[in-house]
């Protein structure tokens, strides 16, 4: 069985999370093979807060070279957390 920790990878600090902050949404990179249930179970645990929907999508791999030889990076989920009001997740700002 996996654990929370194992489900969620780390938060993600990009553009377009910082802009979804003031709408209570933050960005996680997360395991592949877990599901919706599993993700908002994981981020109630981790950081004592109430999780009121979860969006996922997986993000396909690119090709990238590296001098003659090609390949791909590897295919990855991200969820989007929404949070109830109220509740924030702290971020340090570094």
């Amino acid at each position: 069985m996996k654990t929370s920790y194992d489900i969620l990878k780390h938060i993600l600090r990009t553009e377009k999370g910082g802009q979804m902050l003031p709408d209570n949404k933050y960005l996680f990179h997360v395991a592949t093979d877990a599901n919706k249930i599993q993700i908002k179970q994981a981020v109630e645990e981790i950081y004592n807060v109430t999780v009121t929907k979860v969006n996922t999508l997986k993000v396909p791999g690119k090709w990238r070279r590296v001098r003659y030889q090609a390949g791909m990076t590897p295919e990855w989920k991200k969820a989007i957390v929404t949070l109830k009001q109220g509740d924030k997740i702290d971020i340090a700002t570094t």
